[in-house]
């Protein structure tokens, strides 16, 4: 059985005559009648009703048809692929984001890359704090996007363009509020629980910032978690800002202003890669389209 009879047997049950699929095939029709019988010989069963003016499907021919279309159609997608990787192209690239960043700025971007290269698998690697930067550095990733403070001691090892901004903001729910009236300062919430986000790096080296001395504290590993223990008044601690925003419009969370710590931290993101790093042809037209991508 070869790909190229399945061929002529797809296009004559499809157009329904050996004139028709010699014409769109550019082969003889002796040659696709001479094809289809080879193919029918091989299975020991015939395809075609040959009793009419026009061929017609057996009902095996007919499961037979639907079976051959799926199997043309990934070998075409197979071919695709292998062109696509001849070519130099990589067949995934790597892209680690830190989870304060809100993808919705990019996700243009993301459907561009989708459409312009269909046959590489495209990563989304969600980081905390150093992780994105770490995995960046240590290979895990071909680029990374992360805020500014994450990575100023790796200014010399890295390349970067400034996507957009954003920031962190101090939230609490109205519930933790109402039970503490009276309210003015981060020491004042030492009986409350702050959840916090563990770094999912090593660059923080266990140190915590942001936690003041005393502090009951929950960890999680996710921002939609801490959100959901904030807004069931189970504790305090910062959000990005998209998802503060969502909560004080929606009334369950409100900002808070403790006088004695930053209640809201901006961030600037930046698309990076390492420098040095050469990346594939792929890879390297993604980090050309971020460069010149405007959020």
């Amino acid at each position: 059985m070869k790909l190229e009879q399945l061929s002529m047997f797809v296009t004559v049950a499809q157009v329904g005559s050996l004139s028709e699929a010699s014409a769109l095939l550019h082969k003889t029709q002796p040659a696709i009648s001479q094809g289809i019988k080879q193919l029918e010989n091989t299975l020991n069963f015939a395809l075609f009703s040959r009793n009419g003016y026009r061929l017609e499907l057996t009902s095996a021919g007919k499961t037979m048809f639907h079976k051959a279309m799926k199997l043309l159609d990934d070998a075409a997608q197979l071919k695709q692929v292998a062109h696509h990787i001849a070519q130099g192209n990589e067949v995934s690239i790597t892209i680690a984001i830190e989870a304060s960043f809100n993808l919705k700025g990019i996700l243009p971007l993301l459907k561009n890359m989708q459409n312009q290269f269909p046959e590489t698998q495209i990563i989304i690697r969600q980081e905390y704090i150093t992780g994105a930067i770490e995995a960046l550095l240590d290979g895990g990733a071909d680029l990374c996007i992360t805020p500014t403070m994450e990575f100023s001691a790796q200014e010399e090892k890295i390349e970067k363009h400034l996507l957009n901004s954003g920031s962190l903001i101090n939230v609490a729910s109205p519930l933790l509020l109402k039970r503490n009236p009276n309210l003015r300062q981060a020491t004042d919430l030492l009986n409350e629980y702050q959840i916090i986000v563990q770094d999912s790096g090593t660059g923080s080296k266990n140190i915590e910032w942001g936690v003041q001395q005393g502090q009951r504290r929950w960890y999680v590993n996710d921002f939609p978690t801490k959100k959901m223990l904030i807004e069931s008044a189970m504790g305090w601690g910062k959000l990005p800002g998209y998802l503060a925003d969502e909560g004080i419009a929606n009334n369950t969370l409100q900002m808070l202003s403790l006088s004695d710590v930053q209640n809201i931290t901006p961030l600037k993101y930046y698309i990076i890669k390492k420098r040095g790093k050469v990346l594939g042809p792929v890879g390297e037209a993604v980090w050309e389209q971020f460069k010149n991508y405007q959020i």
